[in-house]
Formats: C-alpha cells, sequence, structure tokens
C-alpha cells in the first residue's frame, strides 16, 4: 500500500529555482508583517477552536465558520512558513 493510499491529503512544496543571496534578507523582511498578523490570528484561532470543540461535542456539527477560519489561518501559517524557508 502506497503513502497515497494511507492519507487522503499530500501538500508538496518546491522551490523551481534557489533565490539569490540578497533575496533572503528582502524576503525576511517582508515576512514580518505576516508573522505578527499570524500571531494575532493564532490567538484567535485558539479561542475558536475551543468554541469549535464545544459546537461539536453537543451539536455533532463543525461550524463552517469556524472552520473555514481555522483552515484559513492553517493555509496562511504553511504559506508564510514555506515562503520564508
Amino acid at each position: 500500500m502506497s503513502q497515497q493510499d494511507t492519507y487522503p491529503l499530500i501538500i508538496k512544496g518546491e522551490l523551481t529555482e534557489p533565490p539569490g543571496s540578497g533575496l533572503w534578507l528582502i524576503k525576511w523582511l517582508l515576512i514580518l508583517p505576516h508573522l505578527i498578523i499570524l500571531a494575532f490570528l493564532w490567538i484567535g484561532f485558539i479561542f475558536s477552536w475551543i468554541i469549535a470543540l464545544f459546537a461539536i461535542i453537543f451539536s455533532s456539527k463543525y461550524p463552517r465558520g469556524l472552520f473555514d477560519y481555522n483552515l484559513g489561518v492553517l493555509r496562511w501559517s504553511w504559506r508564510v512558513g514555506f515562503y520564508s524557508y
């Protein structure tokens, strides 16, 4: 059984060209505002996760708005992490 048969989602990121030595500094400077905003979004993520946990326990459904918010924070975090790496 291959890995694709066991996992429903595979995320893969590839660099097409290695960036130049000066581009790394610019990338890290451009990433700082994203990290500041993501810090606040992660605080909201923790609270929305707790609210969603109780909503799932009592109603057996994940509220769509909370799901979209949590998914958006996770996606943005992954993109920023990949871009900065």
